[in-house]
């Protein structure tokens, strides 16, 4: 609408050029003194003849004056007239502008930002009502729309959320009985007769421990999207973190281990989870010796652990971290996609970061932690 405004103003501008231009170089009149004064000189001598002459050059020398006079008035009303008539235009032309803009385009915009927010998910501003503009009659029903996508949502939170507090209970409940049938198991596996009885009862060990390790990932999940990981905070000297990487380590697989001494905030639980989650996946998907170099930059402590496999592509660094996400190279690695995740999640709720790096010769997952 201002482009249309601005080429109104400018059509207007060549107009009124265009009206000065052409009544500024309209052909004058002929001199008609001049004309009256040739005919004289080339008349005979003739006093009545000159007589009559002069009185006729005379009256039409008035008779132009006044028809010139006469066009000039006639040229000057006209030119005001099509200045006025220019200026109304454009005036109207601006106030037609103005009234779609008030009546038409900003409602359109606005109507316009609503639906934007509706599909960013932004349920919780009403659209404002206005029975003067011309999409006044369908304000109330967009916002009708708004206010049912709220609840419908609402809804679907309240369902998801009953579902998973559901898993997580199931999930919990199940490892109770779980634990219980592999003491049994223990137990009749050391009072078994045979060896048939005994490769029977390492059988149905192995199936349960494997159900219970399903279990769990699922019981952590569940809780996680239920946000009921906690993650409590508390000052952590710096040798507390070379433990909880050799406790992890059960490898032997760390070669180089240095941590500075210092104070961090962090939750010792979540910690040590974080580096199981990190050095099991080296394991598996790297195989290959780990180093653990650490620096202090600021106010953060850096833990870069580091492997020398074959790392991951390059647009797959972004993604890792996600929940349930699987690199290429997983293969048929056993994983579900959730270790990098939830580090991720317990480093940020403890005031740090994770970043996964491919270095040269190998792999490389970056912690932060914030000194006390």
């Amino acid at each position: 609408m201002k482009r249309f405004a601005g080429l109104l103003v400018l059509l207007t501008a060549v107009a009124y050029g265009v009206i000065f231009f052409v009544f500024r170089t309209e052909e004058q009149p002929p001199d008609v003194l001049s004309i009256n004064e040739a005919v004289r000189i080339v008349l005979p001598e003739d006093a009545a003849v000159y007589e009559t002459v002069t009185l006729l050059s005379e009256h039409l020398t008035q008779t132009f004056s006044d028809m010139d006079e006469a066009r000039r008035s006639r040229d000057r009303t006209l030119r005001v007239a099509l200045y006025i008539f220019t200026g109304v235009f454009m005036l109207a032309g601006l106030g037609l502008c103005l009234y779609l803009e008030r009546a038409f385009f900003v409602p359109f915009r606005r109507m316009k930002g609503f639906a934007r927010r509706i599909a960013a998910g932004d349920l919780d501003i009403p659209l404002t009502m206005d029975g003067k503009n011309l999409f006044g009659a369908f304000t109330e029903s967009f916002d009708i729309m708004r206010d049912r996508l709220r609840t419908a949502r609402e809804n679907e939170y309240a369902a998801n959320q009953s579902k998973k507090e559901l898993v997580a209970s199931l999930s919990h409940d199940i490892k109770t009985p779980v634990a219980s049938i592999m003491s049994a198991m223990d137990i009749m596996r050391v009072k078994a007769k045979d060896e048939r009885e005994r490769h029977t009862a390492e059988v149905i060990t192995a199936k349960l421990e494997q159900i219970d390790a399903l279990v769990t990932n699922m019981f952590h999940a569940a809780l996680e999207e239920l946000h009921a990981l906690k993650v409590s905070p508390r000052e952590l000297q710096s040798t507390e973190i070379a433990l909880f990487c050799k406790n992890s380590d059960y490898e032997g697989r760390i070669g180089s281990l240095a941590i500075p001494d210092c104070i961090v905030s962090a939750d010792p639980l979540r910690l040590q989870q974080v580096f199981d989650n990190i050095i099991r996946n080296s394991y598996k998907h790297a195989d290959t010796g780990i180093t653990v170099e650490s620096r202090i930059n600021g106010q953060m402590l850096m833990i870069d652990i580091i492997d020398y496999g074959e790392g991951v592509p390059e647009e797959e660094l972004p993604l890792l971290a996600n929940k349930y996400y699987r690199g290429k190279n997983a293969g048929q690695t056993e994983g579900y996609g959730l270790g990098l995740y939830l580090s991720k999640y317990f480093m940020e709720q403890m005031g740090g970061g994770l970043t996964c790096v491919n270095r040269a010769g190998g792999f490389s997952v970056a912690l932060e932690l914030r000194l006390a």
